[in-house]
Order: C-alpha cells, then structure tokens, then sequence
C-alpha cells in the first residue's frame, strides 16, 4: 500500500491533494477586510467566516429588541437548555421520519398530550400534525372543512349555485382570509358592533347555509385578547340544526388561548368536549412557548379528517404519510416543544401562564390609574390587553404614544380597528413568558415620563394611520 505522502501513480515526493469542505479556513482574508461585498448579488469571492459574521452581526444590531417588543405573540425566551436541544436538532428534517424516528415519536407524543389536554373523547383516536405555525394549522383545518363539505355536496359540486363559504369574525388573523382567497371559499364575516369586538353567535348563525363549511371562533382575537364565547356559538349551531337540519361544524383557532385556557380557565368550555368542535390549532411558538416556528393542528377524530388529504411517501426510507402543506422543515422546534411540556407538565404551564397574565393585569391597572387612557381590555383573558386614549385627551393619540416609546426601545403597536369600528385606534401590550414585572414597571416608568411631553403638543402629530404603524394585525 502506498504511503500517504504518495501520489496514486507511485511517484515519490509528490504530494496527494485531499479534498475538503471550502468552508474549511479562512479564504482571501485581507479582501474580506479590504473590500465591500454587493448586497444585492453574490459576491465573486468568498469572505472570511468572521469578517461575514461580523457583517451579518452588526447590521442586524438595528433591529429590536425581541424581548422589547410587546407586539408579538411569538416567544422570545427559551431556557438554556431548549436552545441546546435547537442546536442539536437544527439539521433534522422533520419529513423524513424513516430516518430520525425518534423525533417523529415526539410529535406524536405531543399530539397526544394535546389530544388529552383538549379534552378529545379519545386521546388515542384523535389525529394531528406539527406545522410551521397557526397559519398553516388554519389552511389544513380549512381545507379539511371544505373537503368534507364537498363530499356531502357531490350532487352538486361543482356548480354554479354551490359556491362554498366560511363564517368567521371580522376579527380573524390574516391567515383565515388567505385561505379563503386560496381555497376559493367565500369568506363571511360577523362585523364588530359597539363594544363588542369579535363573533356574535346569533349573527354567525344567521349567516350560515346549506354552502358553509363550517365557523371559525377565535380563542384569543388578536386585536384586543379576549376569547370568543365558542361554547355559545356551537349552542346557536345546535339551534340552527334543529331548525334547519344544517349541521355545521366549528373550528377553534386557539393560535395563543389553547396554550393558556386549559391551565388558567379550566371551567372554560370551548374544546373537544363541545361535540361540534371537529378541528383545533394552537401555535407552539407563542403560549406553547417555543421559539418560531412551530404550530399544531388536531382532530376530534381520524373521521374528521378525509383520507384523500394524507399523502404517503416511500422515497423517504419508508411508507411515511404527511398531511401538512410544507415538506422540508426542521425538526428543532418539535424537538423544544416536547422538552416544554416534560419540563414544566400541567403545573408548570400553569405557573407560567398565571404569572404572564398576573404582570398583564397588573400592568393594565396601572395605566389606567395614570388618568390618560381608557382600557379596552384587562388581560384577564389572554395575557393581551388594548387601550385608548380617554375622552378628554386631545393634544395626542395612541399613534404618538406607540412612536415616543419605540424611541426608548419599546415596540408597542397602535392600529384602528376594522370595519364599524374605524374610530376606535388602541395600543395593545402582549405579554409574554420573559416580559417580568420588573420589565412591565420600566415600560410603566417611561410612558409616565413621556406624558408631559405629550400632554403639551398642540394635537397629535399623525397624519396618516394607515402609515403611523407597520403593525396591521
């Protein structure tokens, strides 16, 4: 055998050249340090790995900061620990499940802790997925409505006259609307009356018909954190089909309360205990606690589900069925969110989510007491709460209030609500697993500082609402 130092032909002293990964070392460092590299086209040469880094780095030291930005719903603390596993899991890909069948084990146990936690009949019965988040949980649970619906209808679909619709509030997440854009559903929605911010049952009902696939209820509007009242909705359904003979089915889009009800509200009614629920999501990513992305979507039964939405793939190393839209995503975040629910159990999800909405009304009750806004909402539902400027505030509105906080770090959406409800534009705080006490009084302690300032402009500075905010939902 020929020594390594040897070249396959035999000749003495000439080097074997070994391929390796470019990655490997640093490549043409002082150009990396020399020039500028085009941002909006590759580069024709490769960068030291630090040089990039610390391009990347420093660029993106001009966005937020996560942990400031009561906007999102989205986790943004995750113990040590979790991110460890993330890092140890990022280069799985969760589709191929002949190959990391461990992994796929976690989502099924997940889907079973969640099939228990949401009261299905039998845990063991119902069916689920992870997603990349709510919305796609919300496009499976649609699709899964309309398929059904279209297999009750087959005498008469496709036709003219059966044109199917979807009944939700005005006050929906974007993705619902999406859906019905893509899925070509007629999308109908319960505006907003008075104070009432989100689905009337009756009204719900009144707009069902023989072509509705089903209702959304919302268990947490995004715009204001109040839960929609799902038990009453499916009692206005019962009473629709006893009148009518139409059974429609409802879908809960729990994106953040599914993850906070069962632990705060167990007297709460709104899962599989209400035999009309066929379908719930939740977004792991927000009161599951899990950093971006991860969602779930379940069914009250396999029946529920048509089979012809299920795909099965054998080129993956085994006969693997998949039911999501997206194929290649990681397996990370399934990973962080069964690490969740063993770290903290039914009690510890319990503790977190009281603490959470402890520090929401707390921090809702002080700002009122400053006397320069009226609440909209309390947090005494998700640990989201909205509100306005009071009656007699005129020398600024909720836009200058959201602009002078970002300039103390503080990212706090103001937006209108939508129609019936234009004139009404709020602030809205959501707090999140991380936003401590300590933090919500340092945000109470700069908007007390600011108000002086505000209260002595002549009138509010926006001209435009529509452009006050990037924050539209």
């Amino acid at each position: 055998m020929a020594p390594l130092h040897q070249s396959p032909s035999g000749e003495p002293g000439e080097e074997r050249h070994l391929s390796v990964n470019p990655f490997y070392g640093e490549a043409d460092p002082t150009a990396g340090m020399a020039d500028a590299p085009p941002k909006h086209r590759l580069p024709q040469k490769p960068l030291a790995p630090a040089t990039a880094y610390q391009l990347v780095h420093d660029e993106l030291m001009l966005d937020g900061n996560a942990r400031l930005n009561l906007a999102t719903f989205v986790t943004t603390w995750m113990e040590p620990q979790a991110g460890v596993l993330l890092a140890e899991c990022r280069d799985k890909n969760m589709i191929d499940k002949d190959e990391y069948p461990r992994t796929a084990e976690l989502e099924k146990r997940c889907v079973a802790m969640l099939a228990d936690l949401w009261n299905a009949p039998d845990p063991s019965a119902a069916v689920g997925c992870s997603t990349t988040g709510s919305s796609e949980a919300c496009m499976l649970a649609g699709m899964a409505l309309k398929r059904r619906w279209m297999k009750r209808n087959t005498d008469r679909y496709p036709s003219r006259e059966a044109r199917p619709n979807l009944v939700m509030g005005v006050n929906v997440q974007v993705c619902w609307e999406k859906f019905c854009t893509f899925w070509e559903v007629e999308a109908r929605q319960v505006p907003m009356e008075g104070d009432r911010f989100h689905l009337d049952p009756a009204a719900a009902a009144e707009l069902c018909d023989e072509n509705t696939i089903g209702v959304v209820g919302i268990l947490g509007s995004t715009f204001d954190g109040s839960y929609e009242p799902i038990a009453e909705l499916c009692a206005a359904l019962d009473a629709l089909q006893e009148r009518t003979g139409l059974d429609i089915p409802v879908h809960v889009d729990g994106a953040s309360g599914a993850m906070v009800a069962p632990f705060l509200d167990p007297e709460l009614v709104w899962d599989f205990r209400l035999p009309r629920v066929a379908s719930i999501n939740t977004s792991g990513h927000k009161y599951g606690l899990v950093y971006p992305g991860v969602g779930w979507a379940l069914w009250r039964t396999a029946d529920a589900l048509p089979e012809e939405l299920v795909f099965r793939v054998n080129y993956l190393g085994g006969d693997m069925p998949t039911f999501a839209l997206n194929f290649s995503r990681p397996g990370a975040q399934v990973v962080a969110q069964y690490y969740t629910f063993l770290r903290l159990g039914r009690e510890g999800f319990r503790a977190v989510q009281r603490a959470t909405r402890d520090v929401a009304r707390g921090l809702a009750e002080r700002i009122e007491a400053l006397g320069d806004f009226r609440l909209v909402t309390r947090g005494d539902e998700l640990p989201v709460f909205a509100f306005t400027t009071a009656p007699d505030v005129s020398a600024y509105d909720v836009f200058d209030v959201s602009r002078r906080l970002r300039e103390r770090g503080w990212l706090v959406p103001a937006y209108t609500f939508p129609a019936h409800r234009e004139d009404l534009a709020v602030l809205r705080v959501v707090c999140r697993n991380g936003f401590s006490a300590d933090l919500a009084q340092l945000l109470l302690d700069d908007l007390t500082r600011l108000l002086p300032e505000l209260r002595r402009q002549p009138g509010p500075f926006t001209r435009d609402r529509a452009a006050a905010t990037g924050f539209h939902h």
